[in-house]
Parts: C-alpha cells; structure tokens; sequence
C-alpha cells in the first residue's frame, strides 16, 4: 500500500496522480482508479477518495466519461523545469514514449537574444542543437538549445546529430562538473511561423506556446539557453508551495 505522510491525506494522493501524468506514466486516455480503488489503496474514507477526483477534474487532469470512469484529459506539456528535474532525479530527460529527433547541430552566430542570455557578445559563435521531440501522436515540441562556443572544445558531442543518452546536462556535467541548479522559465502565446509550423504538423498562423528558458549552474552563471515552441491543445501544469512567516 502506497505510504501516507501528513494531512491532508487526499492531496498526497493528488500529488501522486498528478505527477504520475506529468510524467507521462499516465497519458491522455488512461483510466484513473475510481473512488472504492483509491480508497483501499491507500486506506482513505469514501468521502476523501472522492475529493481525490474532484481536485484532480478541477485542475483540468482528468475528466469523468459516463460508463467508463475517469480518464486522464489532454495532452501535458513537459516545460523546461519540469524536464531538468525529470533529469536530476531519474538520469532521463523524456517521459515514457516520448523520444527526441536531432535536426541539425553546429555552431551558429548567437543572435541579441540569446547573446544577452548566455552572457556573450551578440554574433559571437555559439554551438546550437535544434531537436523536435515526438510522442505516439506525432510531433509535441520544437526546441533549439544554446551554448556558449567554448562547449564545442570541451563537449564535442554537442556538435553531432546523434542522440546523447541522458540527454545534454549529462554531457555537460561529464565535461565541466557544471549541473543544472536553477531554471529560469519564460512562457509566452504566439502564433506558428513557417517554420514552427512545418516541424509541429500545424498550418501557420495555430495558436502557440513559445519559451525561452535559462538553465544555470550553482553559482548563476548560464549553462545553457532553451527556446522552445509548443502547439494548443496541450496543459501546462505546475503546483506550487506558498508559505507564511
């Protein structure tokens, strides 16, 4: 039987729903237990079981079908934070199912942007890798990650196509002992370029969630800069933890 820490009860189990589904254990279709199942499971009364599926449709994980019960609802998109820790904690940036495709990788001249970011001069030569990553439905995400051009000596693997097991922080850490402490996570809704369309299986001008995010080591400093382009139809979902003096 799953393990009860404090009260209250039902939102260790919501938690546990709940990350079950943002890392892909459970998928868009997937039935969740009903309120007996989760009652005995985890030794809950009826009435708390209950609130477990009720928090979890009010936050928009789930829905109830009549005649089959409840069933994970739409698709989660996996943002940049949420993908670090998925790496800190299991050695794998990618949910079950989900796999990425390499497009092309290189040095590039850094952009104002991301120059400013990674704290080097605009033009400068940056290495960027440019993936799309893919679930059983098809294409999910777009994203292109940014370095600083020293990486290219140091970590060289950055500079091929080829997949890196444990994605580009093992890689990084391996060569620099520099580990991802800190994400800074921008969110923002646009619309699908030419571009992004193309590599999302959209038609120009969908409603997408674009990000650019900055992962840095202990000390601040920038390791690695992130855009990334997401279509509709997917949830971004995250909990935080607000306390009081």
């Amino acid at each position: 039987m799953p393990h009860i820490e404090r009260t209250p009860p039902y939102m260790q189990v919501v938690e546990h729903f709940r990350k079950q589904i943002v890392d892909g254990v459970l998928k868009d279709g997937d039935r969740i237990p009903a309120v007996r199942q989760i009652a005995e499971d985890w030794n809950l009364a009826h009435a708390t079981a209950a609130k477990v599926l009720a928090t979890l449709r009010g936050d928009g994980l789930v829905e109830s079908r009549p005649g089959i019960g409840t069933i994970v609802r739409g698709r989660v998109h996996r943002g940049a934070a949420d993908r670090a820790l998925r790496m800190l904690t299991t050695g794998k940036i990618y949910a079950p199912g989900e796999y990425a495709v390499i497009k092309s990788a290189g040095l590039a001249p850094a952009p104002a942007h991301i120059a400013e970011a990674l704290g080097i001069e605009e033009g400068a030569q940056a290495v960027r890798r440019e993936r799309v990553t893919h679930d059983e439905t098809g294409p999910i995400s777009a994203s292109t990650s940014w370095f600083s051009g020293d990486m290219a000596e140091a970590a060289p693997a950055l500079l091929t196509t080829e997949r890196i097991p444990g994605g580009t922080p093992s890689v990084i850490e391996e060569a620099t002992g520099r580990r991802t402490h800190v994400v800074d996570e921008r969110k923002t809704v646009s619309v699908a370029d030419a571009a992004q369309a193309e590599a999302l299986g959209l038609e120009v001008g969908s409603p997408v969630l674009v990000g650019l995010n900055t992962y840095r080591d202990a000390d601040g400093d920038p390791i690695e800069v992130g855009e990334s382009v997401a279509g509709p139809g997917r949830w971004f979902y995250n909990r935080y933890e607000v306390t009081g003096d």
